[in-house]
């Protein structure tokens, strides 16, 4: 159980970036509609690539959110974080001044970060010279620049930081997060993930590890998570950011509390650069650890959000959800949220978690789409093609990335009292 006198906190603001629309509220729509945000790459011309779909975020104008002279020093995950970060100020209706400055924190990451930045000024130093390279070059793909960004946007003169765990990233700066307040060493944090790199070089490496779906002709139905015939994931882009917040310091600015982030663990499988133990220990491990932190009994939880990204792997996440709840895994929901989005890498678990929060706070769960064809060993309730309607009030959003890193979250309905 949980230490009593910790320090509780709730989930105030939510802003995201995503395949499926530019803010929460188009965004969820579309999700619990069960619509596709894949289609065919318009960035570059992937006619020659392995695989040529991804989710591109649509009609984004960082002028609508970045001073054009500002623009310029940042690559595209940073714009994205800094779009999604205001939604979710703004939602939380949070006034960041020279008197609380100093207990707000930010913690933004990324997988990749700016390697298309990166991509650009390789060829610009080869075709024009190392004189016509940009002074803003290195602080536009620092990854660590997406909370720095924010932070200096906001005047947030409290913690500042990012994990780069790679699809874990955004869980990890979520659950950083929540220790730092937790603690005591501020009141409210920035929390979540940004990813933009649906580039040449990018799409080529993951092709070539052969980790990308190839089915080029029907972009919609790629991600297809769970699925006997699921042959890689996609590419996404996007932000997730969410304002956590300290229980009393919410209270007392009387706003809207969206739910409370109530546990948190992270473990290492210490057994491969991409792939998991076929027993999955280490995400067991890590589901474990952060309901006991959570203080809440398995028997309470209704809904996981699945990490699974329409890879080999979604069997061994179904293998570990039914060794870490028995035979209680066949009466939780389950899907995968990426059916819709695509993989968005490091921004993955930042937008999950905005959507778990949401599934909770409407009482309504978003669908796993393309799940056509059943796979014998991923048997759980997916939540097949429609949303469906709930009154659960604990749910679980898992992340695994590459280097064998897991981040596992519990959220819970808002209660008035302390729950434990």
């Amino acid at each position: 159980m949980v230490e009593s006198n910790r320090r509780r906190v709730v989930i105030t603001g939510l802003g995201v970036v995503t395949p499926l629309g530019i803010g929460v509220e188009k965004t969820w729509q579309a999700l619990i509609a069960g619509k596709s945000g894949i289609a065919t790459i318009t960035r570059f011309d992937a006619s020659e690539y392995a695989c040529q779909i991804a989710g591109e975020v649509k009609d984004f104008n960082p002028g609508d959110y970045i001073d054009k002279k500002e623009i310029k020093k940042m690559d595209r995950f940073i714009h994205f974080a800094v779009a999604a970060s205001q939604e979710a100020v703004d939602d939380a209706g949070l006034k960041i001044t020279p008197d609380n400055a100093d207990r707000v924190g930010v913690y933004i990451g990324a997988g990749i970060g700016g390697l298309p930045a990166i991509e650009h000024y390789h060829d610009v130093l080869k075709e024009k010279g190392p004189g016509r390279v940009s002074p803003f070059f290195i602080p536009m793909v620092i990854i660590n620049l997406a909370s720095g960004q924010v932070a200096i946007r906001f005047g947030a003169r409290g913690p500042n930081s990012c994990a780069v765990t790679a699809c874990a990233t955004g869980n990890h700066c979520l659950g950083d997060a929540l220790r730092i307040i937790q603690r005591g060493e501020a009141d409210v944090m920035l929390a979540g993930g940004a990813e933009s790199v649906i580039s040449p070089l990018t799409v080529a490496g993951f092709a070539a590890a052969k980790a990308l779906s190839r089915r080029n002709d029907n972009p919609e139905g790629a991600s297809r998570p769970f699925d006997r015939d699921r042959d890689g994931f996609v590419i996404g882009e996007g932000a997730g950011v969410v304002v956590l917040e300290e229980l009393e310091h919410a209270q007392r600015r009387g706003v809207r509390i969206y739910g409370e982030l109530v546990g948190y663990a992270m473990t290492s499988d210490a057994f491969h650069i991409t792939a998991p133990p076929d027993d999955g220990a280490g995400a067991v491990e890590c589901m474990e650890k952060a309901i006991k932190d959570a203080g809440v009994d398995k028997s309470d939880i209704g809904y996981v959000n699945a990490h699974a990204t329409s890879t080999f792997a979604d069997k061994i996440e179904t293998q570990v959800i039914k060794t870490v709840f028995g035979q209680q895994a066949y009466q939780l929901s389950v899907s995968s949220t990426k059916s819709m989005t695509g993989h968005l890498l490091g921004a993955a678990g930042g937008i999950e978690s905005v959507f778990t929060t949401l599934a909770l706070y409407h009482g309504l769960l978003p669908p796993t789409i393309n799940l056509e064809n059943a796979d014998p060993d991923c048997d759980l309730d997916y939540i097949v093609g429609q949303a469906r309607s709930t009154s659960i009030n604990v749910a679980i959003s898992n992340a695994f990335g590459f280097g064998g890193v897991n981040a596992c979250l519990v959220m819970k309905k808002f209660q008035t009292s302390h729950p434990n």
